[in-house]
């Protein structure tokens, strides 16, 4: 294997409507260039008949990583403070030393959802940093369209 790792930016966002009762969506991009300086960018998206944001913004992430197909340094960007901190504050690390419970020690919530991130992102060099949502920013704004729009749609599913 190179030590030279492919840069890879990863987009997310989530919405639920009706938080937890309705429907709900991710929304994540994937974009890098390459060595000839092409730009190279690849949406997903997916509707669920009941969700949280929680689950949807984990969901995000988890499919960006799971898409690539080989180690690549990525910097995740995410609205969504509780998926950054998890990483950046270690919240994730503590979750783990203490069996899923968080520091108050109540049970984490979704702890299937994050332990499938975190063996997404083993193979990879992840930078998570926030943006601040409806701010203009122009990936978290189409994030955030390719969320609603699975929420929105006729193709949601039951669960993850």
């Amino acid at each position: 294997m190179s030590d030279i790792l492919t840069k890879v930016d990863v987009y997310t966002d989530g919405a639920a409507r009706g938080n937890p009762e309705g429907p709900g969506g991710y929304g994540t991009i994937l974009r890098f260039v390459d060595s000839k300086g092409n730009i190279h960018e690849r949406e997903f998206s997916q509707g669920y008949v009941k969700t949280t944001n929680n689950r949807m913004e984990l969901m995000a992430a988890i499919v960006g990583l799971e898409a690539l197909t080989k180690p690549c340094e990525v910097t995740l960007y995410s609205d969504s403070k509780y998926l950054t901190d998890a990483f950046n504050a270690g919240w994730v690390d503590n979750w783990i030393k203490n069996n899923w419970k968080s520091a108050s020690k109540q049970p984490v919530k979704n702890p299937e959802l994050w332990k499938r991130l975190l063996e997404a992102k083993k193979p990879h060099k992840v930078t998570f940093v926030w943006v601040k949502g409806h701010d203009g920013h122009e990936f978290n704004e189409r994030c955030d369209k390719l969320a609603t729009n699975a929420a929105d749609g006729d193709n949601l599913i039951e669960d993850v």
